[in-house]
């Protein structure tokens, strides 16, 4: 049985299974090569059903009319989940706050930007280029400050599903409807997801439990949200009341949501961030499932070829040996 174990007073991290003693790895070295963990084929699966949540649920903000509503009410759903399954969870630790703080923050910003993009552009622009940028800043950011190494075929993953995500904008151009705000609030939002990914990544293992983290800051984002919508969009309380359908498909969708991320989350504390980041970026091609069988969109050629390079992107990082 293995596990993990934060000690407060030398701030670091202990790996620990029946066959050894505790073995001293610092908080760095959680994500370097002396901590690697294969992609099981538990953690493949749970993050590919989170990757279908997420799409499900984005696409009711982008489909909504007012979708700061909608935000608010996923948000707010995540709540009666997060209370319901906090008793269950084991306790938090202390030294996790920080990280909790900090990722609430990240998610305001990351909601208040995704919003904005899905108010000045399409799903397919802004969806794929928020999603396709998160990976590479991850990966990044792994590499070169946390000490994270990686084998050329995971490297050939995480590349293949970027280039296959980031190429589905290549219809919206081919049909000159670029639109630049649309872009760049699609990659302020990458800029946010490759941000929190690490922070949630580091708080869950500091934390010692994905759950209960999880549900403390979903908590705590939701009284965030609510109190920048309280200051800067009042009005988005009234929809919430006189419209049941936004509420009834908030709280579906923040279900969905919180279901999505917790999966994650515990994701984050079984193996690397950066891959366990690109393999949910798959929640694209479900999102282009959604548009075509739901939402009757054009399918086309370009669309298809990226769908496959996505997945194969994902077979790469499956069968990649840590």
């Amino acid at each position: 049985m293995e596990g993990l174990v934060y000690d407060r007073e030398i701030k670091s991290v202990y790996r620990f299974d029946r066959q050894c003693a505790h073995i001293n790895v610092p908080l760095r070295g959680c994500f370097a090569g002396n901590w690697r963990i294969e992609l099981s084929t538990t953690v493949f699966l749970a993050v590919l059903l989170a990757a279908c949540l997420h799409a499900i649920w984005n696409s009711l903000v982008k489909g909504s009319d007012d979708k700061h509503a909608t935000m608010l009410a996923v948000v707010l759903g995540h709540v009666p989940v997060a209370m319901l399954a906090l008793p269950l969870a084991p306790s938090v630790s202390m030294a996790a706050l920080p990280w909790i703080m900090g990722g609430v923050a990240l998610h305001l910003g990351y909601q208040l930007f995704l919003i904005a993009g899905y108010r000045a552009g399409d799903l397919t622009l802004v969806y794929p280029i928020a999603r396709g940028s998160a990976p590479l800043i991850v990966t990044a950011v792994s590499i070169g400050i946390l000490g994270v190494s990686f084998t050329t075929m995971e490297l050939s993953g995480v590349f293949l599903i970027v280039l296959g995500l980031v190429s589905l904008t290549l219809v919206r151009r081919a049909d000159k409807t670029r639109n630049f705000r649309a872009v760049v609030m699609a990659l302020c939002t990458g800029a946010f997801i490759a941000a929190y990914s690490l922070v949630d990544g580091i708080g869950a293992r500091v934390a010692t439990s994905a759950l209960g983290f999880w549900c403390w800051a979903a908590i705590g984002n939701a009284m965030v949200l609510t109190m920048w919508m309280v200051f800067m969009r009042p009005c988005t309380f009234n929809v919430l009341k006189s419209n049941r359908s936004v509420a009834l498909s908030g709280l579906l969708g923040g279900t969905a949501s919180f279901a999505a991320y917790g999966l994650v989350i515990w994701a984050f504390t079984q193996a690397p961030i950066a891959l366990v980041t690109a393999l949910r970026e798959t929640s694209i091609v479900f999102a282009m499932l959604i548009g075509v069988g739901v939402l009757k969109e054009r399918l086309d050629l370009v669309k298809v070829i990226s769908t496959f390079v996505t997945i194969l992107g994902a077979i790469l990082l499956r069968t990649s040996k840590s």
